[in-house]
Parts: structure tokens; sequence; C-alpha cells
């Protein structure tokens, strides 16, 4: 089978197209660096030939609300218009759990933007909403960090390791559409604070996290369970937080 995967080239996106090649699937790695751009259009129309899944794991390019929602809105209409042309059957996108209690963030109303532009199409889709990486932990912490003190509200949160993403987008890449969204979370929940503070421990980072009910996530004001997954059953990955901090920890050593 043809599978394209947009963002091919990334963090995640590098990850899933391995293991796709691996179970013996066609591939176009499709990003700007290998001649695809879904903002321009450049090489779409080229790289949906024959198709019939595409897997889009790009992101924007900047967290800023206006330049996020250019980009999805731009992407999303370029994209749907050469799957449609090509008669592209299954539409797969990575979206984050809580999207939809994360819309005081403009980045995160453009993911919803996304959302909603797939689920409008026309094109047989899934929506996969992820929890937090363990990998994105250290970025949490940077965008919280004043005066060596990590302040975090006390949300709960469910977080998953990359490779648990691109194994189970890898999976779901050869099952039927959804035609909805499903959701992903790691084994075990944590407090917010407390799974920074043991990620930032291992990479010897001395400093202070605290749980502060006047802290925000990214700018916005956040309920505790805005960031775990909702009623239902969600995918769970395989990896925990203990055999994510070791592999981290020789991989650093």
């Amino acid at each position: 089978m043809k599978i394209v995967v947009i963002g091919g080239s990334g963090f995640i996106g590098s990850r899933l197209v391995g293991r796709l090649r691996q179970g013996g699937h066609f591939v176009v790695a499709a990003s700007p660096s290998t001649g695809v751009n879904t903002v321009t259009g450049d090489g779409l129309p080229e790289a949906m030939e024959d198709a019939q899944v595409v897997i889009d794991v790009a992101n924007s390019p900047s967290f800023d609300g206006a330049v996020a929602w250019d980009f999805f809105f731009t992407s999303c209409h370029n994209l749907f218009a050469a799957e449609s042309a090509a008669g592209v059957r299954h539409h797969l996108a990575l979206s984050v759990v809580g999207t939809g209690h994360l819309l005081d963030s403009g980045y995160f109303r453009a993911k919803y933007l996304q959302e909603q532009l797939i689920a409008e199409s026309g094109v047989p889709y899934t929506i996969l909403r992820a929890t937090q990486f363990f990998e994105f932990m250290g970025g949490i912490a940077a965008s919280s960090t004043q005066d060596q003190i990590v302040r975090l509200p006390p949300a709960l949160t469910q977080p998953v390791a990359a490779d648990d993403v691109a194994e189970t987008l890898a999976q779901l890449a050869v099952r039927p559409p959804a035609n909805g969204r499903l959701e992903l979370a790691g084994p075990q929940p944590y407090r917010l604070s407390d799974v920074v503070d043991r990620v930032l421990a291992v990479n010897h980072d001395e400093r202070l996290v605290i749980s502060d009910p006047s802290a925000t996530y990214f700018g916005i004001r956040i309920d505790e369970r805005a960031l775990i997954p909702g009623p239902g059953q969600p995918f769970i990955g395989a990896i925990g937080l203990d055999d994510w901090l070791a592999r981290n920890h020789l991989q650093t050593a």
C-alpha cells in the first residue's frame, strides 16, 4: 500500500516512516526537504498519485496563534484538494488530547480548526489525539521557568512516548477510517509537576519544580483534567515513565 506521510522527516514522522516501511508499505516521506510543501502546494499532486492513505503529522512552524492558523488553514485546503483528486481513501491526522479545552490558546484554536477542516473535507478520516509526549516535558518546563523555578498548574497528565505515538499511527493506517476522534495516552496519570520534575532530574537539571494553582499552561488557565483523555477507552501506550526515563538516561549518559 502506498502511504504518504506529511511531515515525514520530523520528530514523529521519521519514526512513523520507518515503521511503515518495515511493514512492507511504499511510503513517501513528504516534507519541504523532499520537495513536497503543503503551504505552497508544490509536489502534492505527484506525492498523492496512487496513494491510498495520507498521514499528517506536520506541525506549524510557530506556536504563535496567527501563524499556526494560517499554516493549518492553507495546508488543509491544499491537502484535501490533492487527496480528493487522487482518490485517497483515508486521511489520518495527529492532534492533541484536550484541544477542545485549550481554546484560550491561539495555537490550540488553530489545531481545533485543523480538526474541523478534516471532518468537513469529504475524505474519510481518523483523528488521533495524543497526550503530551515524554520528550516534550523539557519544553513544558522551559515555558514555565522563571528564576530557576518551574511553576506548573496542578493538572493531571498521562504522558506518552513518541515511539508509542508512531506505533499507534502505523496501526491505524491499515484500519478503516474511524470518521471521528480517537485518543492515545501513556500507561499512567501523573501530576504535571511530578512528571516534569522526574524528567528534569534524570538530566541532572536542578531547577525547582512546584505545583502552583495560579500557574498557567503555555499562558492559559487549565482545569485539573484538561490534559487527560475523556470518557471512553483510549489507546494506551506500552512505554511507561520508568522505562522511558531509563532509556533516556542511557541515551544521554
